[in-house]
């Protein structure tokens, strides 16, 4: 179907505007620069992949049109077309693959497909595999692995996690570490982390994981052989964080894993610390969870002082090898974790206090001293009129995760694919109303209000 395609463009015959459409959106977007090379906040990190995101990508594929007259094409054809692509191998150059892989991620991306998809998993998993042991070219592996980890989103089939692991881990601990295979480990870790968690992973297969990434952890990345990478071991905490919020019992590896969280508030890398104060964070709830369940605590051995003391001197971080822009997010990010810490709360809670009544509409001010309370949890992130509020830190690494994976495609998935909406299950969502969503619309900065529509956090 390719050289088909290659022959009619190359001939100067003329072409239905869909044909065209798809050709250019099979074009690779440049590749991202090296990660640990600049200094970027942890949230920007995840935007500036932008070979990753491709929003142009995604845009032309939803868009593409058989004629002028012609709606739109239904993504399940588009499809259709890619799958058949992929599958077809003969001939098939090491950018052509790249083009077909990125082709068919972006748009299970940004359409939620597991119809589509379902009697296709058992053709596509060997495909893809395949493409990742091959490693014809970097950008082809790093779009097989991305392509593989939203086919589990997308699919929840329990019957992939023993079938991918092994290729995975592999892959993790023997590419050389260079710029493109820096990336790769990455990808590598977040689709273990998406195969543990919704491919049919067991509990032992959890824990032998969560292992796994802390030993990656406490060698700041020298066991798979990416010695003192930033990007990589960011992404092994954001991995733990992840599996370890559907584990019941933390507890045995408990004192281990602190500390190895501990060791890397020390990290140079900005995206480090934020990730260890996040999973130190998601630990000790995890710990306070069980005493108010089963009046034990839980056997972990730490200064809690000291600890406290450590995560208190970084929401005051003043170094001026680090940017403005990463001082604030270091100084936010520990400011919550502290305030977690102390009053024992999720992420970004606010004890700041405010009227519960309004003072202006009668009596003095002194009759409202009483009448006050906590501004409570802050972070909330939108979904076209649903609001939902972070309140813990398993559903903060949740979310994280899947913001990495899907991008902007994430609202889409949300909303109709059951495997998304399972995993941000339990949090407290509330439906805006139109008046209100009216207000944002006419009061709210327009540039945060395209962002809040796109499903990213207020």
């Amino acid at each position: 179907m390719h050289d088909l395609r290659k022959k009619i463009f190359e001939s100067g015959k003329t072409v239905s505007k869909k044909a065209r459409s798809r050709q250019q959106s099979a074009q690779p977007s440049p590749a991202s620069s090296r990660g640990g090379s600049r200094a970027t906040s942890r949230h920007a990190s995840d935007e500036d992949e932008s070979d990753y995101e491709n929003e142009s990508l995604g845009s032309s594929l939803i868009n593409s049109e058989d004629s002028d007259d012609a709606g739109p094409t239904p993504p399940s054809e588009d499809l259709h077309g890619y799958i058949v692509d992929l599958l077809d191998e003969k001939r098939d150059g090491g950018r052509d693959r790249e083009n077909k892989l990125t082709a068919y991620t972006e748009l299970i991306r940004h359409h939620y497909s597991a119809d589509e998809l379902d009697g296709r998993v058992t053709e596509l998993l060997p495909m893809l595999l395949k493409s990742i042991r091959g490693r014809r070219t970097a950008q082809g592996a790093l779009w097989a692995l991305r392509a593989l980890a939203i086919t589990i989103l997308t699919t929840g089939s329990e019957q992939i996690h023993d079938r991918v692991y092994p290729t995975l881990k592999t892959l993790c601990q023997d590419a050389d570490y260079d710029d493109d295979n820096e990336m790769i480990k990455v990808a590598c870790l977040r689709t273990m982390a998406i195969s543990t968690m919704c491919g049919g992973g067991s509990s032992t297969s959890a824990e032998e994981f969560l292992e796994f990434l802390i030993d990656i952890i406490e060698s700041d990345g020298h066991t798979i052989d990416a010695a003192d990478s930033g990007p990589v071991v960011a992404a092994a905490l954001d991995a733990w964080g992840f599996v370890a919020s559907d584990l019941e019992d933390l507890e045995e590896e408990s004192t281990r894993a602190l500390e190895a969280f501990t060791e890397q508030l020390d990290s140079t890398d900005v995206d480090v610390q934020i990730a260890a104060g996040a999973d130190i964070a998601l630990l000790l709830e995890a710990a306070r969870e069980h005493e108010e369940e089963t009046d034990e605590p839980w056997n972990m051995r730490y200064d809690q002082d000291q600890l406290l003391q450590k995560l208190t001197a970084l929401t005051k971080e003043s170094s001026k090898s680090i940017s403005k822009k990463n001082r604030r997010q270091l100084h936010s990010a520990f400011n919550s974790v502290v305030t977690s810490l102390e009053h024992g709360k999720g992420p970004g809670y606010s004890t700041a206090r405010r009227f519960a009544s309004n003072p202006h509409t009668g009596g003095n001010r002194t009759d409202f001293k009483e009448d006050s309370q906590e501004y409570g949890y802050r972070q909330k992130f939108r979904i076209q009129n649903i609001s939902i509020t972070i309140d813990t830190w398993s559903l903060s690494s949740r979310l994280g995760m899947l913001k990495a994976v899907l991008g902007n495609g994430l609202a889409s998935h949300y909303l109709f694919n059951p495997v998304v909406k399972d995993l941000l299950s339990g949090s407290k969502s509330e439906i805006l109303s139109a008046t209100a969503k009216d207000k944002t619309e006419k009061s709210g900065n327009s540039k945060l209000h395209r962002k809040k529509n796109r499903g990213v956090p207020e």
